[in-house]
C-alpha cells in the first residue's frame, strides 16, 4: 500500500516578477516501509518537494494522496493534524526548544496532540531510549553534541508512531563519521518501526545508503532507481 502518492505536482515561487519553479510536474508514490532518498544538488528541488510530502506547504497544481485519500484541498486543521499524527519529521537545523529537556522536546509533539502528561514522558523516555540517550534525557539541547541533538529531533520524529518519516538534509551540519551513525540509526529504526523512512542529501557517500534513489534537478524528478545501492535499510 502506498503511504504517499505524489500526481503531478508543481509549486511555481514569485521572486519579484520572476516565477521560479521549486517543483515541476513531481509524480511518485512512497510505500509502506519504503527507505528511500531524495537525491541532487542544492537547489534541485528536495526540501521543496519534502514540504508538499509532509503537507508543510501547498501545491500550485496536482494531487497528493496520503493512505490513498486525497489530501490536496483539506483545510488546515486537518493538514495539522495529520501532519502531527502520521507524520515524522527531521530537518536540517534540530529546531529543539532551548529551554527543554531532550525528554521534554520529544514530549512535547504528544502535549500537543492532548495525551496525559504521564505517558508523554514514559513514550518520550522510550523513543530516547531507541535512539540512545535514554542516559541524556535530562539535559538541555545547548549541552549535547550536534550528533546528539540531530537524535534527539529523529526521537520527536518517532514518538507519536508515524506512517512516514520525512528527513531533509539530516547529516548536512555533521562530521561524516557522525553523518553515517545517524543513517545507520535510520536504518535500526526503519527495519525496527516499520515506518517509511524518505531523506534528502546531496552527499554521495549518504546517498549510496538508501535502497531508492529519486534524483533531482532544477524541479524534475530526473530518474527514479528502485533497487539502488546494497541498502543501510537493507
Amino acid at each position: 500500500m502506498a503511504i504517499l502518492e505524489a500526481r503531478g505536482l508543481t509549486r511555481v515561487y514569485r521572486v519579484g516578477e520572476e516565477r521560479i519553479a521549486g517543483i515541476r510536474d513531481a509524480t511518485l508514490s512512497v510505500a509502506e516501509g519504503e527507505f528511500a532518498v531524495l537525491a541532487g544538488p542544492s537547489g534541485s528541488g528536495k526540501t521543496t518537494l519534502l514540504n508538499l510530502l509532509g503537507l508543510l506547504d501547498r501545491a500550485d497544481e496536482g494531487t497528493l494522496l496520503f493512505e490513498g485519500r486525497d489530501v490536496s484541498a483539506l483545510p488546515e486543521r486537518e493538514r495539522s493534524r495529520l501532519r502531527r499524527e502520521r507524520i515524522g519529521f527531521v530537518f536540517q537545523a534540530h529546531q529543539l526548544v532551548p529551554v527543554l529537556t531532550a525528554r521534554e522536546n520529544v514530549a512535547l509533539a504528544l502535549w500537543i496532540r492532548g495525551l496525559p502528561e504521564g505517558e508523554c514522558r514514559r513514550r518520550a523516555g522510550e523513543a530516547l531510549e531507541a535512539v540512545g540517550l535514554a542516559e541524556l534525557s535530562e539535559r538541555r539541547p545547548e549541552t549535547l553534541s550536534g550528533g546528539q541533538r540531530q537524535r534527539v529531533a529523529v526521537a520527536r520524529a518517532l514518538v507519536g508512531g508515524p506512517a512516514v518519516i520525512l528527513a531533509d538534509e539530516p547529516t548536512a551540519s555533521l562530521d561524516s563519521e557522525t553523518a553515517l551513525g545517524l543513517l545507520g540509526l535510520f536504518a535500526a529504526l526503519h527495519r525496527d518501526r516499520g515506518a517509511a523512512f524518505v531523506f534528502s542529501s546531496h552527499d554521495p557517500a549518504i546517498v549510496s545508503r538508501a535502497r531508492r534513489r529519486l534524483t533531482l534537478r532544477d524541479g524534475r524528478i530526473t530518474s527514479d532507481d528502485p533497487s539502488f545501492g546494497s541498502g543501510a535499510g537493507a
